[in-house]
């Protein structure tokens, strides 16, 4: 059933509730769209109520007992909202903590076998992803500068432009050029020490004092600058203290702030230990900054530049000379990197690239993956307005435009792809097709760190192939998701069965106690495979062999008179969720299979079985109306599931008094349930027949 919306607060209440309390919350962040829960039993999550919430996208179950709760843009305030619920306060166990916190009790519990690779690459999501939201900012006013570039009302790369785009330049340009302070602190932050003096050490080497010194005519003695051929850019060296020192313009540096902070992390802890706490305040971030800084400017600030540079060179070469290759390597590998936290190296090169290259071109192949992505929910997107899932739909409408307007993945991904295994591969055929375009047609640059949306498209060059590719990327994959279906046959019967059990309730029908077990069983059969031979006839004879121009005959399960299923007075039978068929009043209580074929399902309360017939007809047999809450008394099982039956085996015997003592109806059902597969399904009803007696003709 649906779920009413609700607001944020109402919202937080009941994720809370569906994560099994505050009780159970050992700790909660969040990311740029999901919830991120440490709980103390994973076992007590209710996960279907939660993936049914109205404002939850999708939730993931990840190992340790962490389980993610995709809101999208939404996030922080649903987090604020269910922080400042009165379960959540006063600083007990669901008090927020770190995502290094998490992880380290998970470790200390015994997870985690490879520690230093799980810190590693959490360090690094942890020192980018607080800065999603900037970035994000400076990608779109960029974008929106190139679009009005792009039409001739600006030119936005003049050397000459006006006061007004030089200050346009400095909107978008801030974030970036100051990204290695805001890496900086968040990276401190993350090593849980004061996170201003990390991010005091990196100002210090962006100060104006500091790059006045790399223009040679600054007249500042003993500065020496040099051209490097390879790059383009100049290097200067100045001596400090007596000694030479390597000058950097260390705006958008990335490599440098991590680099910088692990190394000060230990000076920062050592020096903690080395003086008493009551001094910590004076003498920690003083000593601190009075080593750091030199230690940066002399050794680890050229160490970090070196390194980004030779990365950038060789992925350079790599793209000048086998373009192919890095433009197919590049989004076939997103896919896999996005979901495990592991892009945000490949983001720090972008901005590496862009800092010394003046130019990436990982964003380029980048786009074919996140269109790939989008185009995917497209096809979702289609199939749940064609099939009617309201929830599906919801679901994917807000993930396509978070990914279409604001190049963000993670709704598509934890909403959608990661829950149906058949999306990826038809995804991955969509990132391939646009790599292929991209690197046939000799690579895609971009001079700006922008998120691939359809509003960043005219900071790409040549925009014309950068177009081609991400819309034959997108097209591709929507249509392989929509013409074979993200749901396995089995999934698209249950689904369809569900949504018509909530449409006949909505036109009025009563929906039962034992609705949604139905539809479960009823579906269960779908796409099963039997490995065993075709049972031999018996019991009833040739119930399920078919006859010569009539089809195949189906037997009645129970003695009795056979009536139509508008007559059951159940909705979901009446509505044909669960295929065409009859109900039997019945006059006996041995129930008998109908057909020859396998037991896919036996209930354990004994109300309702699934058979599959050598020659693929689904058959529900169900006793009575909402007989599951009678939790199995007066049924007596004689069959279990997985076993060969043949045409009037006995099933169960049922205690027909008992069941009207119970007040529910006595009527026996069989239907068809893969009906929409076959030629006619015809009931036969208005007749007293005996177990066993034809009363449904199926034709292939």
């Amino acid at each position: 059933m649906n779920t009413p919306t609700a607001g944020p607060g109402e919202l937080a209440e009941r994720i809370l509730r569906g994560v099994g309390g505050a009780g159970n919350v050992e700790s909660l962040t969040h990311c740029a769209t999901r919830l991120r829960f440490q709980l103390h039993d994973g076992s007590k999550v209710d996960k279907a109520a939660l993936d049914a919430l109205d404002g939850v996208m999708g939730t993931v179950a990840q190992s340790g007992d962490r389980f993610q709760i995709v809101i999208g843009g939404a996030v922080a305030n649903v987090y604020s909202k269910l922080m400042n619920l009165p379960s959540m306060s006063g600083g007990g166990t669901a008090r927020p903590q770190s995502d290094a916190d998490v992880k380290a009790a998970a470790r200390s519990k015994g997870r985690g076998r490879y520690a230093w690779v799980d810190n590693f690459f959490e360090y690094l999501s942890d020192s980018f992803r607080p800065l999603m939201g900037v970035l994000l900012g400076s990608s779109l006013i960029i974008a929106i500068a190139s679009v009005l570039d792009a039409v001739g009302l600006v030119d936005f790369r003049a050397a000459d432009k006006s006061a007004t785009w030089v200050f346009v330049d400095a909107m978008w340009r801030s974030v970036l050029y100051f990204l290695p302070i805001m890496v900086a602190y968040n990276a401190a932050k993350k090593l849980k020490i004061d996170p201003w003096v990390g991010a005091a050490v990196m100002a210090a080497v962006m100060t104006p004092n500091f790059t006045g010194m790399l223009n040679e005519k600054s007249g500042i003695p003993g500065i020496n600058c040099t051209t490097n051929a390879t790059l383009g850019t100049q290097e200067c060296v100045a001596h400090v203290f007596g000694l030479p020192m390597q000058l950097n313009d260390y705006g958008g540096q990335v490599f440098v702030p991590l680099l910088m902070v692990g190394v000060l992390a230990l000076v920062y802890k050592g020096l903690q230990r080395l003086f008493p706490e009551t001094v910590h305040l004076v003498f920690v971030p003083f000593f601190s900054m009075l080593i750091m800084i030199p230690v940066t400017a002399f050794l680890i600030g050229p160490m970090g530049v070196w390194a980004g540079n030779g990365l950038g060179s060789g992925l350079s070469w790599l793209n000048g000379n086998a373009p192919i290759v890095f433009a197919i390597i590049i989004p076939l590998l997103y896919p896999f990197l996005v979901p495990l936290g592991l892009h945000w190296p490949l983001n720090a090169l972008m901005l590496v690239n862009i800092n010394t290259l003046g130019y990436d071109f990982i964003q380029g192949p980048m786009g074919a993956w996140n269109f790939a992505c989008f185009g995917a929910t497209a096809g979702v997107l289609l199939l749940s307005l064609r099939h009617r899932e309201k929830e599906m739909r919801q679901t994917a409408t807000g993930a396509l435009a978070a990914g279409l307007l604001g190049g963000i993945s993670e709704p598509s991904l934890y909403g959608i792809h990661l829950r149906f295994k058949r999306i990826y591969p038809r995804m991955l055929v969509g990132c391939l097709v646009g790599g292929v375009i991209v690197g046939v047609l000799g690579g895609v640059d971009t001079k700006a760190f922008a998120f691939t949306s359809l509003l960043t498209i005219p900071v790409f060059d040549p925009m014309g192939t950068y177009t081609i590719a991400i819309t034959a990327s997108f097209f591709v994959s929507m249509a392989l998701v929509y013409f074979s279906d993200f749901r396995t046959p089995q999934e698209r019967a249950l689904a369809n069965a569900e949504r018509d059990v909530a449409e006949a309730a909505a036109r009025g029908g009563a929906e039962t106690a034992d609705d949604r077990e139905l539809v479960t069983v009823g579906a269960a059969s779908v796409g099963a495979t039997s490995t065993a031979a075709p049972a031999a006839s018996g019991g009833a004879g040739t119930a399920a062999v078919p006859a010569a121009g009539k089809g195949v005959e189906l037997a009645a399960p129970v003695a009795g008179r056979v009536v139509g299923l508008d007559e059951v007075g159940d909705p979901v039978f009446a509505s044909r969720a669960l295929g065409e068929g009859v109900g039997i009043e019945p006059t006996d209580g041995r129930v008998v299979a109908p057909v020859d074929g396998e037991l896919v399902t036996v209930v354990k309360t004994g109300h309702a079985f699934g058979i599959r017939t050598a020659d693929g007809i689904e058959v529900l047999v169900h006793v009575g109306i909402d007989t599951v809450q009678m939790n199995g008394e007066g049924f007596d099982v004689r069959v279990e599931s997985g076993r060969q039956v043949s045409a009037g085996d006995l099933l169960v015997e049922v205690d027909l008094d008992a069941v009207r003592a119970a007040g529910h109806p006595t009527v026996t059902l069989m239907t068809v349930t893969n009906t929409a597969e076959l030629a006619s399904v015809e009931p036969h009803t208005g007749e007293d027949v005996a177990a066993g007696a034809p009363v449904v003709t199926v034709r292939h």
